[in-house]
């Protein structure tokens, strides 16, 4: 008869308690409740604090636990509202963006972040960049004005990247930022993006989605775009969270309401299925990893002041032959 150790060359451990930094698949005996246990990987969304401003169309940087959100609509008018979210709570900032936006890209830290373009209503090259307490507009704009756009959302207020977005029409060109300027860089997306979501750093960025609303993804070396995995659902104002090569993207519409709350996850060659959001939405802000990641505000049949939480991680379960 086959055993554990001839199978996988080790034997099962014995542990008092079960442990506290757990590896996925890893297995155990827990002596004390004598149970056989193991730790697969579970992901899942769950509520956040509340915004103190309900809106849609807003940009967001930062981790989970430490995110800022700015700009967005709040029908009739636009907003220049800033919040800061310490992973349990939202702060109203006294700090406003100079200038009310919707459709705008930010990405950085919640002390350290980059808004630009958008539309204040009309179409905005304008750039500004958040302390931590206050917002200073940047005397440089983006070489294309635009709204709709998408970035890289793990980039830094010295380091930043934005594609697409609507001039009009659609574009494809993609800019970086250096701290100061905006650099056109000499390679475009493959395909106009607008309205859709970017995850990824200034030199590994991915773009996703887009109106109509798409399946299409494209991979950035820090020079030119090439086509990546095609996502499971087609969507427009998707959010996003993560890397280059870890990334999920989440709400949006398409064909079909459900989008709304799908979650799907990049793994740098493909997307697969991830645990759907409780609450159905487009236009929400994005922020955080893979694994860590936030979803705020939005849009389905008034303005949303909803934050959810996606988290992956190993968690202790009991083996039982049911």
């Amino acid at each position: 008869m086959a055993t554990y150790k001839g199978i996988s060359g080790f034997n099962i451990k014995s542990l008092a308690s079960d442990p506290s930094n757990l590896v996925e698949g890893e297995i155990w005996y827990n002596s004390t409740s004598g149970t056989l246990k193991v730790a697969p990987f579970v992901e899942s969304w769950a509520s956040g604090g509340t915004m103190n401003t309900a809106r849609y169309s807003l940009a967001g940087a930062g981790t989970q636990t430490l995110a800022v959100v700015f700009g967005g609509g709040t029908p009739p008018t636009l907003s220049d509202a800033t919040e800061t979210y310490d992973g349990a709570s939202w702060t109203t900032s006294p700090a406003t963006l100079n200038t009310a936006r919707s459709n705008l890209a930010g990405f950085g830290t919640s002390t350290a972040a980059i808004a630009a373009g958008g539309n204040t209503p009309s179409v905005t090259d304008s750039t500004e960049s958040f302390n931590g307490s206050a917002w200073t507009a940047n005397p440089t704009g983006l070489n294309t004005a635009r709204q709709h756009l998408s970035s890289a959302i793990q980039g830094t207020s010295t380091a930043g990247l934005v594609f697409g977005g609507e001039g009009p029409p659609y574009l494809t060109a993609t800019e970086s930022w250096g701290g100061s300027t905006w650099t056109t860089e000499p390679n475009s997306l493959n395909t106009a993006l607008s309205d859709g979501a970017g995850a990824g750093t200034q030199t590994s960025a991915l773009a996703f989605g887009g109106e109509p609303a798409k399946t299409e993804t494209e991979e950035w070396d820090g020079t030119s775009w090439a086509v990546g995995g095609v996502m499971n659902n087609a969507r427009t104002s998707n959010a996003a969270a993560g890397s280059q090569t870890a990334a999920i993207t989440f709400c949006g519409n398409g064909p079909g309401a459900p989008v709304r709350i799908l979650t799907e996850g990049y793994d740098g060659s493909s997307w697969s299925t991830k645990p759907n959001m409780a609450t159905s939405r487009y236009g929400a802000a994005g922020a955080g990893t893979s694994i860590a990641g936030l979803a705020a505000g939005g849009h389905i049949s008034a303005v949303s002041d909803v934050t959810e939480e996606f988290t992956g991680e190993a968690t202790a379960e009991t083996i039982t032959t049911s």
